[in-house]
């Protein structure tokens, strides 16, 4: 296709996809079973995380979760007990278990505790790009709350940023950290700019919610599932043999040269056409 009869091709599949009935099959259903602002975030993050496999059984072990946190997540990350704790234990999605999900717990209440949005998780700190990362246990439990916010940021310093802070306390288990990707590592870091979109996209269409204010829509990385990688190189966006942290980012260059302050909204139109196995 030329590049104005592909532009439209792909708005047409965004105004089709863009939409309030796209919710309920997917994994972005579960953090819309909130209004409060925290436990969107934590929702959300949860449902991203968790989000590989069936969309079925993901949405079923997101339920399933907040099920177990009385759904209320917000509330039981900051005041759970040990009883509490326990009803956690045995939680099971593929490679993710009760090890993962308690440590997710003890990082969401040290957060918590000093922030009132997720948002400043991927806020990258001064003092974390003078130690370098990955040398997690030099920066010190409290290296985000102590350092000074680095307002002129990428997404990617942002995502390795999360990284780092993320796996900031003393306790974690070695074995949680291949749930939380970064580009550092070469990684696509599908599913958090997946959970990006959701809270950093407001166009008011009722899917993605646009309650973080700092991250900007036009910084954005597209979330570079099988789906999505496999029609992006169909329609010629993709040309990097590989799929990796690279291959994403010429993927949303080239989505930016239809939208610059949008690009990753062509994620719904990439994704529905991968999913309907349109072509």
């Amino acid at each position: 296709m030329q590049f104005l009869e592909l532009k439209n091709f792909l708005d047409g599949k965004v105004e089709q996809y863009n939409q309030p009935n796209f919710i309920a099959n997917d994994p972005v259903c579960i953090p819309h079973l909130f209004e409060k602002k925290q436990d969107i975030e934590i929702a959300g993050f949860f449902a991203a995380v968790l989000a590989w496999g069936q969309r079925k059984t993901i949405i079923n072990k997101c339920r399933e979760l907040l099920n177990r946190m009385d759904n209320a997540p917000h509330d039981f990350v900051l005041n759970h007990t040990d009883d509490d704790l326990r009803r956690l234990l045995n939680f099971k999605h593929r490679t993710f278990n009760d090890t993962d999900l308690l440590y997710f717990i003890s990082f969401f209440k040290q957060h918590y505790q000093n922030f009132k949005s997720l948002e400043d998780a991927f806020i990258p700190r001064q003092d974390t790009f003078r130690t370098e990362y990955p040398e997690v246990s030099a920066m010190g439990n409290n290296i985000a709350v102590s350092s000074v916010a680095d307002l002129d940021f990428s997404i990617e310093q942002a995502l390795n940023h999360f990284r780092a802070y993320f796996f900031s306390l003393e306790d974690f288990p070695h074995r949680t950290k291949k749930h939380i990707s970064s580009p550092k590592q070469k990684s696509t870091c599908k599913r958090l700019n997946m959970f990006l979109r959701w809270m950093v996209r407001n166009d008011n269409h009722g899917v993605d919610f646009g309650i973080w204010n700092t991250l900007k829509p036009e910084g954005l990385i597209c979330p570079c599932d099988v789906h999505v990688d496999r029609v992006g190189r169909l329609l010629g966006l993709i040309s990097r043999k590989q799929t990796d942290w690279l291959t994403a980012v010429e993927l949303t260059e080239n989505l930016r040269q239809f939208d610059p302050k949008d690009p990753v909204r062509y994620d719904f139109a990439l994704f529905g056409l991968g999913v309907e196995k349109v072509f």
